[in-house]
């Protein structure tokens, strides 16, 4: 399972978490996904594996207030990033990821990034892959920190503008010496988001 980082908490995304996704998805992406496409997502997609990130403000994550916090989650706990792969064999493939607005530069897309590779180490995959555009280097600099580096292009990827995508890609994330990085990289996330850096 993955592991929260106090005060954060990832967990699968369900379909009642979708209009507060949808609401950063809008904020987001100039051609947003639908709620459609993320019910296939979640609902029909064997390959697919959601997620979602909320501020848990302190709340404790253990058994005792368990029902208290399923139906005070709407309130006390909202989505404030998500984000999705596909596995396919052993190769897990990054569809998106977002942040809500308000909460962009505070490491929650890192912490859903985190997240995914490690779930993604979990299932058996041997490599990681995604798609951003050439001009996003707030992205490119994080996916490097990760391992990620460019393998190909993807010319007119984006019909927004038809800019072209980078493809990105690390591999050998089952070896030990990935592992100690993202240890490592966990380590220094999690003090990041308990002292609530803004950058």
């Amino acid at each position: 399972m993955i592991e929260s980082v106090p005060p954060y908490r990832v967990e699968p995304m369900q379909w009642d978490d979708v209009p507060e996704v949808m609401t950063i998805e809008r904020q987001s992406f100039t051609l947003p996904w639908s709620d459609y496409t993320y019910q296939h997502e979640i609902l029909e997609n064997n390959h697919s594996h959601y997620y979602v990130a909320r501020y848990t403000n302190g709340q404790a994550a253990g058994r005792a207030n368990w029902l208290k916090r399923l139906f005070q989650r709407s309130r006390q706990s909202p989505v404030i990033g998500y984000g999705g792969f596909w596995l396919v064999v052993d190769e897990a493939h990054i569809s998106t990821i977002a942040s809500g607005e308000s909460w962009r530069g505070r490491g929650i897309g890192e912490l859903m990034l985190l997240a995914m590779v490690e779930r993604s180490i979990e299932l058996g995959a041997v490599m990681v892959t995604l798609e951003v555009r050439v001009s996003n280097t707030v992205a490119q600099n994080l996916y490097h920190k990760y391992g990620f580096q460019v393998v190909g292009r993807r010319p007119r990827y984006y019909r927004d503008n038809d800019e072209d995508a980078d493809l990105m890609t690390v591999d050998q994330i089952q070896s030990e010496a990935y592992r100690a990085k993202l240890r490592d990289l966990r380590a220094a996330l999690e003090d990041r988001l308990r002292r609530g850096e803004d950058r």
